[in-house]
């Protein structure tokens, strides 16, 4: 919701903007104010006062993840050329620190990379390695060591996949994404909210979860291309009416438009 509707303004919004907008996608109230002083309190989110209200703006690491984040959600699934060469990132943590080597993984699976154990991680967009420069920097503890390399004569390429990425659960994943939202017809402003929200949460899990591997390399039938298209097709349909709506209720200072409606 943050990256959706408050970045692209003013990066700011009344709080009670926001815990209208959580309620209409199912919070109660004391959830959402939870979220948001959790979000405050954990520097996410900065707040001022301006009399009996308060303003929530973004931080700025905030912002610059949530950037980074849209660039990769829109652009993730177009199509790409592949010039053979995989990344590999060997990773070593110290053993007593499992909380960085949970963080690593979770920000090396994020990249698009899969495991083949043993702390070695591998992808085919060999460009992704700028994303991890600044690990040897930030005190962690973590330290990488990168290669570039073509697969040889030993070892089956469809077997490498297999074991770095479960490709199956990721397909069914893919599908489920169709039927839901190839099926929904949102009627209103507020229901095309609740649809675009839900459309860009959900869509926006797969460039963690999908290594983007070339066509070469994807069972027949691959069901990606089809989710990417009613993604992008479905978020310009309902844009207007979804931004609309947020806007309303941010010039209400909280107070839902008059105009309410369900998805279908």
């Amino acid at each position: 919701m943050l990256g959706e509707y408050v970045l692209p303004a003013s990066g700011s919004a009344w709080q009670e903007t926001l815990i209208g907008a959580l309620g209409t996608l199912g919070y109660k109230t004391h959830a959402a104010r939870q979220a948001l002083a959790r979000s405050v309190a954990a520097g996410w989110l900065t707040t001022q006062r301006h009399g009996r209200r308060s303003r929530v703006q973004l931080s700025s690491e905030t912002a610059e993840m949530l950037r980074s984040g849209a660039e990769r959600i829109y652009t993730f699934g177009a199509p790409w050329e592949w010039d053979g060469r995989w990344l590999l990132v060997v990773l070593r943590v110290p053993e007593e620190r499992r909380e960085v080597r949970h963080q690593m993984r979770t920000r090396l699976a994020w990249a698009g990379f899969g495991s083949l154990g043993g702390g070695l991680w591998i992808t085919p967009h060999a460009e992704r390695e700028r994303e991890l420069a600044d690990v040897a920097a930030d005190g962690s503890g973590a330290e990488l060591v990168s290669f570039r390399a073509e697969l040889g004569a030993l070892g089956e390429p469809a077997r490498v996949v297999a074991e770095a990425w479960d490709l199956d659960a990721l397909a069914d994943a893919y599908r489920a994404f169709i039927t839901r939202f190839g099926r929904m017809r949102p009627r209103g402003d507020e229901a095309m909210f609740r649809a675009q929200t839900l459309l860009v949460h959900e869509w926006r899990r797969f460039p963690f979860l999908d290594p983007d591997l070339p066509d070469g390399m994807l069972p027949a039938r691959w069901p990606r291309g089809r989710a990417h298209e009613l993604f992008h097709e479905r978020h310009a349909l309902w844009d207007a009416g979804a931004r609309g709506w947020f806007e309303a209720l941010e010039r209400g200072g909280g107070e839902a438009p008059g105009e309410s409606a369900s998805a279908a």
